[in-house]
């Protein structure tokens, strides 16, 4: 199976992301998560795409990755609850551990 070149699959998200918004100025949420959902899926979809690459996306769909970052720091409260409720369960030898790792990142910050 031949695999696409670099430019072959940047031209193809262009084209797709161009193709979904053509007549869109002001563009909303809804319209914007459509178009960011047909890029990484034709890409996805493409029997040529030997090994899917995560980088690539982010980087050659338009707004993909600003996206990706929103979603993120959004999705950063969840995982500070998730932590906080799970703390309780854990020995105080397992609370020394987490509490040096965070000083050590802290440290490195």
């Amino acid at each position: 199976m031949a695999r696409k070149s670099s430019q072959d699959k940047e031209e193809m998200v262009k084209i797709t992301s161009d193709q979904i918004v053509a007549d869109e100025k002001p563009e909303d949420e809804i319209s914007k998560l459509n178009r960011l959902l047909a890029a990484v899926l034709n890409y996805l979809s493409d029997d040529e795409v030997e090994e899917i690459d995560i980088e690539y996306l982010l980087n050659h769909t338009e707004g993909l990755r600003e996206w990706w970052d929103q979603f993120r720091e959004s999705n950063r409260k969840e995982i500070e609850k998730e932590i906080k409720q799970s703390l309780g369960d854990l020995p105080l030898k397992e609370l020394e551990k987490i509490r040096e790792q965070i000083n050590l990142i802290t440290i490195q910050n």
